[in-house]
């Protein structure tokens, strides 16, 4: 049994070993026009997967500070989603992301599509408020985002996929510059 036990360790040291030969020596190519394909590729990808996944789930504990449903808070969600520039790599309805995008490793989601109906509401403000390391998404906090902006972006996330591209028009088209107010007039004297 003991031998059993020392072999297996044995492989684990060499296993080890050779990983960090891999990593370390840099076989293991990062640049994002390379594709991620056969074995080490595909379980690189499903280790960063879950190690993004189970560090959200850790780190994200804030609740919404109130409904998400509140039109209103869905709206100013849609023009901070377009101002400060989501639309670019996550698109939107009657918007495509913009050329640059798919230039990024990994790709952004399409969140329309790709957003899982389950999404929890303080997973997407953990990662709108820090960013995800290795990827372009940044943190909206470093840059001091409110957190009351970052919570109307996720609202709007949460209901995007049943947003219409007129509704996202309407809700981030520009207001009309105030009016100018009337000239002074300075009396005669």
């Amino acid at each position: 049994m003991w031998r059993l036990l020392a072999f297996i360790g044995f492989l684990a040291i060499v296993g080890a070993i050779a990983g960090a030969v891999f990593f370390m020596g840099g076989f293991y190519s990062v640049a994002a026009t390379g594709e991620d394909t056969g074995f080490i590729g595909k379980a690189t990808d499903w280790a960063i997967g879950q190690t993004r996944d189970a560090s959200i789930a850790r780190h994200a504990t804030e609740t919404p500070p109130a409904s998400l449903d509140d039109t209103t808070t869905v709206q100013a969600g849609a023009r901070a989603f377009n101002e400060r520039g989501c639309v670019h790599c996550h698109g939107a309805p009657g918007v495509m992301w913009s050329k640059f995008s798919e230039g990024l490793n990994p790709d952004p989601p399409d969140l329309i599509k790709d957003l899982p109906e389950d999404a929890e509401p303080k997973d997407l403000f953990w990662a709108i408020k820090n960013g995800i390391k290795m990827t372009g998404m940044p943190s909206f906090g470093a840059i001091e985002v409110p957190d009351q902006e970052i919570w109307s972006i996720v609202a709007f996330v949460k209901k995007l996929p049943s947003v219409s591209a007129d509704d996202f028009k309407s809700w981030t088209a520009e207001s009309p510059p105030p009016a100018a107010p009337p000239p002074a007039v300075t009396p005669p004297g």
